[in-house]
């Protein structure tokens, strides 16, 4: 698998990262056999490259890798310090309002709630003719999502809390939507997408401003 390389300087790269891959083997992907977006960035030739920050594992877009593991505090500080801006989309059951913010603890990995705020604007709000007992048809929205903060699965535990999951969550998310989407509309892949980051590169001080549109399977919903 080639992996899409978004943006390059002497120090860092930003990489398009694809649904259901994970971004390196830690400890809780430590079984998995398959290669990794780092094992694939390194094949292609940035030997000693390092994510900076995790996408989950069916989660896609955009993901900031140092080339060299020397460099990745100095990129950690911008989520430390929340000088880099992500913004995510998603499609989410339901009709949403135009904006909101969620503000609700997510229990970490060690079982300890954590704070963690979100903030939503609802983009476009669909209907479909989609047969999910009870209802004849459905609603749903497509909403950007900004993490304030960076807790594991957020914005998909976030989304559920607000009874708006995002489509195709299978922890999250609504199983009967999930089950439609998957089996009539023959779409596997979760609706959250790593859409565009925004940050001044900590070595050289450039802004730098990045988007990646949303991967192809998003469109067998929008027809």
């Amino acid at each position: 698998m080639q992996v899409k390389v978004v943006f390059e300087d002497e120090h860092c790269l930003v990489v398009s990262k694809p649904n259901n891959l994970i971004v390196h083997h830690s400890y809780y992907a430590r079984n998995i056999e398959e290669a990794s977006l780092t094992d694939l960035i390194r094949e292609q030739g940035w030997e000693e490259a390092c994510p900076v920050h995790r996408l989950d594992r069916k989660t896609s877009g955009l993901i900031l890798f140092a080339k060299k593991a020397e460099w990745v505090a100095d990129f950690q500080q911008l989520f430390e310090s929340g000088t880099i801006e992500k913004r995510y989309l998603a499609l989410l059951r339901g009709h949403l309002e135009e904006e909101g913010v969620i503000d609700s603890p997510v229990k970490n990995d060690r079982g300890n709630y954590k704070e963690a705020k979100t903030i939503f604007r609802c983009l476009k709000q669909f209907e479909r003719d989609y047969h999910i007992p009870p209802y004849e048809k459905q609603r749903y929205s497509l909403v950007e999502m900004t993490p304030i903060t960076g807790r594991m699965h957020q914005l998909r535990i976030h989304a559920n809390k607000i009874a708006h999951p995002i489509i195709n969550d299978p922890k999250y998310g609504n199983r009967h939507h999930n089950h439609y989407f998957q089996n009539e509309l023959g779409i596997e892949e979760l609706f959250l997408h790593a859409h565009s980051l925004k940050f001044k590169q900590p070595v050289t001080n450039q802004l730098i401003e990045l988007e990646e549109p949303l991967p192809d399977f998003w469109n067998k919903f929008f027809e």
